[in-house]
């Protein structure tokens, strides 16, 4: 079927849900409340399903073509002894191709080259979500993909559910040489990690209690394997990016809201599941939904009832994944920021090599 839909949020799910949409022969308009893009350098791991998902959306070559495969990367110790070997080679042999690492940038333009394509999706920046019934108005649909603090989902499923920080606060960058090594650093209550992102550049991220300062993040590693110092050496720390490490909590019950009047809503992404970076899955979980909603939406009748009954299969493919991934992604953050190294460490090193 096809219809009308507003997409609030311009981010990755956002602008994946709009072509997905629009492919499937929707209207669709797409409204962002910052007045430019973010496009900050971070490294996306794209997995294997995900990377299927870009292929159904139309632009899967553009992600390939500025992507690098991520493999050969280790669990290590602060004086550099690996104790596991991420499963990237397991991953790769299961599905038949490697998991891809792109940076932030190079996604957003590989999306915003596919809505333009179409050359009929209206992308409105500053635009803020106030009422949302006043917006949906004369919309068959109303997608929140307006990330953590989801305005969408606020309006629509109230305020139980919203950001809930872990305790750590994490730093991300981008230096401009390659690393010898790749994988994660695990020490007490920190970990470092590190992954190719282009040719003659390295992806970092750091996880601390605290660390409020360059200074402060640097002697958290000081005396840490080679290269994590010169790593944060060799980055300026006026690119770095700090951020507190946040969570959706609780679960919401529903990704949407399939009967509400006068439009119903969905919510993809950081509005319907937000989670800690440590699985590497929250763009991909984003990606999958767009996907997901989008094939649901294609195959339903017409009408509101096929709206209606899309929107709930959407929401059974969907939610529980997601939301299982989420916990995982918490759940690995504890076992990694633990204080209790010893037994942690131990249980590293019986993972399969």
């Amino acid at each position: 079927m096809t219809g009308t839909a507003t997409v609030v949020g311009a981010g990755i799910g956002g602008l994946a849900t709009a072509i997905g949409l629009r492919r499937a022969g929707w209207t669709v308009t797409v409204l962002e409340r910052r007045t430019e893009l973010e496009r900050y350098g971070a490294a996306f791991g794209i997995h294997p399903t995900a990377q299927s998902a870009l292929d159904r959306l139309g632009v899967g070559d553009a992600l390939r073509d500025h992507a690098v495969p991520y493999r050969d990367a280790h669990i290590r110790t602060p004086e550099g002894t690996p104790m596991a070997r991420l499963p990237l080679e397991r991953i790769e042999r299961k599905a038949g191709r490697p998991e891809l690492l792109i940076s932030r940038p190079y996604l957003l333009d590989a999306l915003l080259a596919g809505l333009d394509a179409f050359g009929d999706v209206p992308l409105k920046l500053g635009e803020r979500v106030t009422d949302l019934d006043d917006l949906a108005a004369g919309q068959d649909l109303v997608i929140g993909a307006d990330g953590i603090r989801s305005a969408v989902r606020t309006a629509r499923f109230g305020d139980r559910s919203g950001p809930r920080r872990v305790g750590t606060v994490a730093w991300i960058g981008i230096a401009d040489f390659e690393s010898p090594v790749h994988g994660e650093t695990w020490g007490s209550g920190r970990f470092f990690g590190l992954t190719p992102v282009e040719p003659g550049r390295t992806n970092w991220y750091a996880t601390v209690p605290e660390a409020t300062t360059a200074e402060e993040l640097r002697a958290s590693f000081a005396g840490w394997h080679d290269p994590i110092p010169r790593i944060l050496d060799a980055t300026d720390p006026a690119t770095w990016i700090r951020y507190e490490m946040r969570h959706l909590h609780p679960a919401i019950p529903s990704f949407v809201s399939a009967d509400a009047r006068p439009a119903p809503v969905a919510l993809v992404g950081d509005a319907a599941h937000a989670m800690t970076p440590n699985l590497g899955q929250g763009a991909c979980t984003a990606i999958l939904d767009a996907d997901a909603l989008a094939r649901a939406l294609a195959a339903a009748p017409p009408g509101p009832a096929g709206i209606a009954g899309a929107l709930r299969a959407y929401d059974a493919e969907r939610r529980r994944s997601a939301q299982r991934t989420a916990f995982g992604s918490r759940t690995l953050h504890r076992f990694m920021s633990t204080r209790r190294t010893r037994l942690r460490d131990a249980a590293v090193r019986l993972l399969p090599g």
